[in-house]
């Protein structure tokens, strides 16, 4: 198992916030106007990382004649093969698609049957034809990534005279889908709102506001800092168990996704089984926190959260001498971080600061990467020229928008977040009901400058902290200091934190990790509450010092089981924490307001003014 070379203690980095940047020359002020108004064009995405990917693919291909002869016979197959079946082929041109797009039986009758096939042999082609022997593996990746994006553009499912579904819909509403659809699209160009505020107050369609629809457990705020608040959630039983809850949720977006509404709430669930839990409330940043680096987010996040935690302890006694240790649950890139926090307290031993912080028990990390050699398509976004190029982007406000973080993202899935939805909102005059996940997803945060270029460089591209070459506050960590119980939470069909990048920390550390890999996307597979249909979910635990096992043979071997993986977490916490004890309510001099507090309503206009 690798070990990080011994480090300095913590020194003033403790104590002191990190130095702003270096003064910005004017030529480098020129170039960074520059690429800020270039960025509106290229949708935040650096021309030159993309036309190098373009240049290799164009090169190799030139110069490879043998490959072009492949690639004009799979054209030729692949245009032939729409227009005949041979007897006992097991899915003739006009049988049924497993791509949903195509899936309606529409879509097996002349002629659309041909268009259908003619697009899926498209993808065919695309999918060879997209890498060529001798290119990078990231530029493979790219060209590939974008032949899919143009596929998704030309899919004949977008447009309605190429569109079965489409077209007899048309006709049995006699145009007035059609007509709807317009109007939709008219809404969304001119940017104007569909109904007036009567209207609206009147209308069936579910309107979300945090603190009244979402965000509703009750709980107080006990501490507010420059970055976070700390809300520490009201016991719903008359006995808990000592040890804590400490949850740290990404800042990317705000933290109640884990408390949306009632019934399908993880914090509400959290109290209900008897834990005291406490959530950090990430501060959405403006242009003074330009500089905030990943150790602030370290230092007064998770560390000042645990310092409060420690006086207060859990609500079935604890705080002053009697301090319990602490089970911690991070999200995302919350659980990134936290994993950076277990490291740095596993080798801290000395350290008056972090000696003084209550221990952990125990560690939950739910969709998190702590190894990002293979982070999934959004690091096919994410080398030296992307990085410098939002670099400049982001140094003239202080931050990357949430507008920007919530494109990327639909760029990364424009199937089903961009054209399948366009389709049914213009052609087929559906609109989308709101719920309580669409409208978390929309309420979107900022993330400071610095920090975000220490995220990219140190993580995607240096890998570090997999490398044990992370330094946190002063301190070298490596994931191999974390001795602590680890459960981990990965999803079948998470593009942003893949199951199978999420399953390196075996690789990693020598803890015993208990695994669960579970159906859903990086959200709904972990907004998995009990009495949702559908769910099922495999799991097993490593032993601690217990050999590899790969991920394809751990699939093989887990055991499935149906339902919400949620209780079996909650046997997990509670074989793990002491017998239950009497709740006990914070004393009032602790109570700085209520839940959901004020951080996590703290929003702003469309981020779309970037000159500076």
């Amino acid at each position: 198992m690798r070990k990080a070379p011994v480090a300095p203690a913590l020194n003033e980095a403790w104590t002191e916030a990190a130095a702003p940047a270096a003064e910005e020359a004017a030529t480098q002020r020129l170039d960074r106007l520059w690429h800020t108004q270039l960025s509106r064009l290229t949708g935040g995405l650096s021309p030159v990382s993309q036309s190098l990917a373009l240049a290799d693919w164009a090169w190799h291909l030139i110069l490879s004649p043998g490959r072009q002869l492949e690639l004009a016979a799979l054209a030729a197959q692949l245009a032939a093969e729409p227009w005949r079946s041979q007897p006992g082929d097991s899915k003739p041109p006009d049988a049924a698609d497993d791509d949903p797009r195509f899936r309606h039986e529409a879509w097996t009758t002349w002629p659309f049957n041909l268009l259908r096939a003619g697009f899926r042999g498209s993808e065919a082609f695309w999918r060879e034809a997209a890498s060529v022997p001798g290119m990078t593996a990231h530029h493979a990746a790219i060209t590939q990534f974008y032949a899919r994006q143009w596929l998704g553009i030309m899919a004949p499912t977008n447009s309605l005279f190429t569109n079965p579904v489409v077209l007899q819909d048309a006709i049995e509403s006699r145009g007035v889908h059609l007509a709807q659809g317009a109007l939709n699209w008219l809404h969304d160009v001119a940017g104007t709102p569909e109904q007036t505020a009567e209207q609206a107050a009147d209308s069936a369609v579910p309107r979300f506001e945090v603190g009244r629809d979402v965000a509703l457990t009750p709980g107080k705020v006990v501490l507010r800092n420059r970055l976070i608040e700390l809300i520490r959630y009201d016991a719903q039983t008359e006995r808990v168990h000592p040890e804590p809850l400490l949850i740290v949720p990404s800042w990317i977006m705000k933290y109640y996704i884990l408390d949306l509404s009632p019934h399908n709430s993880m914090v509400r669930y959290l109290v209900e089984q008897g834990h005291t839990v406490y959530m950090i409330s990430w501060r959405n940043p403006d242009a003074d926190d330009r500089d905030l680096t990943m150790d602030d987010y370290l230092r007064l996040g998770v560390f000042e959260a645990l310092r409060v935690i420690a006086t207060l302890g859990g609500g079935g006694g604890g705080g002053g001498r009697k301090r319990h240790a602490v089970h911690a649950v991070g999200y995302c890139l919350g659980g990134t971080l936290l994993a950076i926090a277990a490291a740095a307290l596993g080798r801290s031993a000395g350290v008056a600061d972090m000696a003084a912080l209550p221990p952990l028990k125990s560690i939950t990390l739910l969709a998190a990467q702590t190894d990002f050699s293979e982070p999934g398509e959004l690091g096919l976004f994410i080398d030296e020229s992307q990085v410098h190029f939002l670099d400049d982007v982001t140094r003239g406000p202080g931050y990357l928008t949430g507008r920007q973080m919530a494109d990327t993202f639909q760029f990364l899935h424009s199937r089903d977040l961009v054209w399948t939805r366009r389709m049914r909102e213009y052609l087929l005059g559906e609109r989308e009901q709101p719920n309580d996940l669409m409208a978390w997803n929309a309420d979107t945060t900022r993330m400071p400058a610095r920090m975000h270029r220490e995220y990219l460089t140190t993580l995607y591209l240096n890998n570090a902290l997999a490398n044990s070459s992370y330094v946190a506050l002063g301190l070298a960590v490596s994931l191999a200091d974390i001795r602590l119980p680890v459960f981990m939470v990965g999803t079948e069909r998470d593009h942003v934190s893949p199951w199978r990048s999420v399953y390196k920390l075996h690789h990693l550390c020598d803890a015993e990790i208990t695994f669960v890999l579970t159906r859903g996307g990086h959200n709904a597979g972990i907004v998995s509450e009990p009495g949702h249909a559908g769910r099922s979910f495999r799991v097993d635990t490593r032993p601690a010092d217990a050999p590899w096992v790969e991920p394809g043979l751990w699939t093989r071997q887990a055991p499935q089981r149906s339902g919400s993986w949620w209780p079996t977490w909650h046997g997990w916490l509670a074989a793990r924490s002491s017998p239950r004890r009497p709740a006990r309510p914070l004393p009032p001099q602790a109570v700085l307001g209520l839940a959901p507090g004020e951080y996590v309503c703290r929003t702003f206009p469309d981020d779309a003014a970037l000159w500076r």
